[in-house]
């Protein structure tokens, strides 16, 4: 009994330990300082002496900390992870070689259909194969009753679903999705176009803080014109607010499950190198991946294997 007791802690240990090696110290931390040895002299004896002194760490031209370092997930941390994308807007040059190549820091690697869905038998052998599902929509629904309801239940098992729209009309399949999943649908059509800050009591506009997919950001693109997100019951967590104090971004995160609902696909492509917009993708399919929840379900597994 003892030997098995010592075995699930070790379980658990390890287990805490590879979730935790995930990310990077700095997780969920939006300003972020690090300890560094300072010398001071004393004013009464003169000698002098080191202490560590709390400083911010070097921020790019937009403010946002300066490194791979600081985002939410290691570098290669998810090798061997696949996001699938359903690319139904593909106007205007949006090819989402950047958005790709941002995601293969960490370590996913990208399958994507590009302006039409597969069928509903090669969306699901697709799905068992992802930890994850992107879905930019277009001005035309394309996603049938049955797409729906083999997405539902991949997003059931706990695996991450990133719902994009953009302003009127291009949110049909946005829209369909984010209705039959959790009642809620965005519409509009905002200029945006800035850069938005931290959210605060005091401003009408910024990024929710000190969440995971808002680490190391403390400035984000907010997209050119974009969609407002009506959510009635209040089911999701508003994670960005736009500069004109709509939600353009929130996040779905209970009973397990994540999805990002989103009415902003131009920041995708569109001035990628504004503030923060890379790091934003990286962390968010890293939050997608839903860790901590399929560390606790391979722990219950083998807890049950011990008995």
């Amino acid at each position: 009994m003892k030997k098995k007791f010592i075995l699930c802690l070790g379980l658990i240990a390890f287990i805490q330990l590879k979730a935790n090696a995930q990310y990077n110290s700095c997780a969920a931390k939006n300003e972020i300082t690090e300890s560094i040895p300072v010398q001071v002299v004393d004013s009464v004896t003169g000698r002098v002496q080191t202490i560590m002194e709390e400083r911010h760490v070097s921020s790019d031209k937009y403010g946002n900390a300066n490194g791979n370092n600081y985002d939410l997930a290691v570098d290669g941390a998810f090798e061997g992870q696949t996001v699938v994308v359903l690319h139904l807007y593909t106007g205007e040059g949006f090819n989402f070689e950047l958005p790709k190549a941002a995601l293969q820091e960490k370590g996913f690697s990208v399958y994507r259909y590009m302006n039409q869905v597969p069928s509903v038998e090669e969306l699901k052998e697709s799905l068992g194969k992802a930890c994850q599902l992107w879905v930019v929509s277009t001005n035309t629904q394309l996603l049938t009753k049955e797409h729906v309801d083999a997405i539902k239940e991949f997003w059931d098992q706990g695996h991450g679903v990133y719902i994009w729209g953009d302003n009127d009309p291009f949110h049909a399949d946005a829209n369909y999705l984010a209705k039959e999943l959790m009642g809620v649908e965005m519409s509009g059509y905002f200029m945006g176009n800035t850069v938005v800050g931290i959210k605060s009591d005091t401003t009408q506009a910024g990024l929710l803080p000190n969440h995971l997919i808002t680490t190391g950001l403390q400035y984000v693109y907010e997209g050119i014109t974009i969609s407002a997100i009506h959510d009635p019951n209040r089911v999701l967590k508003p994670l960005i607010w736009s500069s004109d104090g709509n939600v353009v971004a929130a996040v779905y995160e209970k009973n397990g499950k994540r999805l990002i609902l989103d009415g902003g696909f131009t920041r995708l492509y569109n001035n990628w190198d504004t503030a923060g917009t890379g790091r934003y993708v990286k962390n968010a399919a890293a939050w997608l991946v839903n860790y901590e929840h399929f560390g606790k379900e391979v722990l219950g597994q083998n807890l049950k294997k011990e008995k």
